[in-house]
C-alpha cells in the first residue's frame, strides 16, 4: 500500500494544557491514510480481456502498431484522461465505474495518480494527493507543464466542477488554488502550449457542437479565441493535446456515433484538416516523447459500460 511521505497538519484545536504550570499548543496530524487501487477494485468486477472486447479500437494509420492495453497502468477499474508530461504518465482512476461522482467522491482512492517511467517501463502508479487528507475532492483532467498543473475538480465548498492549479514543490503538489479563466471563453478540457491555451467548449461561433477553440496570453489573462476550423466539424471535438514541438494537434471527436481520435499537422504555420486515427470507443489522445499514442478505450456491452482503460499504439 502507498503512504504520502508529506504530512499536512492541520489545526484542530488549541488549549492549555491542564495539570502543569506551562501551556501549549496541540497539533493534531492528519495522516495520509493508506491507498491501495487494487484492493479498492470490487471482486464483482472481472477484467475484460481484448479478445472479449466487442467494439476493439479501429487503427486508420500506418504510422503505429495495433492498439494494446497499457501493462501495469490498466486495470479491472477505470483508467481515464490519461496526459504524459516527460517520463510521467498521469490520469483519472475510479475503482468502480459504476459509481456515481457523488459517490466516487467519498473514497480518496478515486482521483489523479502517475506512474513514472523508469527504464523505458512504466512503474506502478502513486496517489497525487491535490486536498487535504482529511477532505473529500474527486480530481481529474490532468494537465502538467514544469512545476505547475491544471486540473478539474468538485470538492467541499464549491458547486460543480471547477478548473484548479497546484505547484510542484516538497516532493508532491502544493498550494491548490482555484484556476479562473474569463467567463466567455467557456473552456472545457485543455492544453497549454507556450502562449496558447487549446481547449474544447460548445460556445457559439463554431461549426456546431463543442469545437477546438485557441486563446492567446496577454499578460495574466487569456483572450482572443479563435476557431480551430481545420478540426472542427459539426461533430463535438474535444480534449486537444499539442505535441512539444507545436506541430501535432490531436482531438478527440464523435465519429460514427463514438468517440475517435483525430491527428492535425501544422504546414506553412497553419493547421491542416484533421486526418482519423483511431476510431470505436477511443479518446483522450497524449503521446510520449517517442510519438507512442496513448488514449482512453470504453468496453460496452448491450449499452452498458463494463470498464475503461488506457491503451497505447507504439509509433513505427
Amino acid at each position: 500500500m502507498f503512504s504520502h511521505p508529506r504530512l499536512h497538519l492541520s489545526l484542530l484545536t488549541i488549549f492549555a494544557l491542564s495539570g502543569c504550570g506551562d501551556t501549549g499548543i496541540q497539533l493534531l496530524v492528519v495522516l495520509a491514510p493508506e491507498v491501495d487501487r487494487h484492493a479498492a477494485i470490487p471482486a464483482d468486477v472481472q477484467k475484460v480481456a481484448p479478445v472479449d472486447d466487442l467494439f476493439p479500437p479501429v487503427l486508420h494509420s500506418d504510422d503505429f502498431f495495433e492498439p494494446v492495453p497499457l501493462p501495469i497502468i490498466s486495470t479491472a477499474g477505470g483508467e481515464d484522461a490519461p496526459f504524459i508530461y516527460l517520463d510521467e504518465l498521469y490520469f483519472f482512476f475510479a475503482a468502480d465505474i459504476r459509481d456515481e461522482p457523488s459517490i466516487q467522491v467519498q473514497n480518496p482512492v478515486n482521483g489523479t495518480w502517475v506512474s513514472r517511467r523508469v527504464g523505458g517501463t512504466w512503474q506502478e502508479p502513486e496517489l497525487v494527493w491535490l486536498q487535504e487528507y482529511n477532505e473529500l475532492a474527486l480530481n481529474g483532467c490532468p494537465f502538467v507543464a514544469g512545476n505547475e498543473m491544471l486540473f478539474c475538480t468538485a470538492r467541499a465548498g464549491l458547486t460543480g466542477v471547477h478548473w484548479y492549479r497546484a505547484e510542484r514543490s516538497e516532493g508532491g503538489w502544493n498550494n491548490w488554488e482555484l484556476a479562473t479563466f474569463p467567463a466567455e471563453l467557456d473552456v472545457g478540457e485543455l492544453h497549454v502550449h507556450g502562449d496558447q491555451l487549446y481547449y474544447g467548449s460548445p460556445r457559439s461561433g463554431g461549426a456546431g457542437g463543442q469545437d477546438i477553440w485557441m486563446a492567446t496570453r496577454a499578460g495574466a489573462e487569456w483572450a482572443d479565441p479563435v476557431n480551430i476550423a481545420a478540426v472542427n466539424t459539426g461533430e463535438d471535438e474535444t480534449r486537444p493535446f499539442v505535441t512539444s514541438d507545436g506541430q501535432e494537434l490531436w482531438v478527440t471527436r464523435l465519429h460514427e456515433g463514438t468517440p475517435a481520435i483525430v491527428r492535425s499537422k501544422r504546414v506553412g504555420g497553419e493547421w491542416q484538416e484533421g486526418e482519423l486515427i483511431v476510431s470505436r470507443f477511443a479518446g483522450e489522445p497524449t503521446l510520449d516523447a517517442e510519438g507512442n499514442l496513448y488514449f482512453v478505450h470504453h468496453f460496452y456491452d448491450d449499452g452498458v459500460m463494463l470498464e475503461v482503460d488506457i491503451y497505447v499504439a507504439y509509433r513505427k
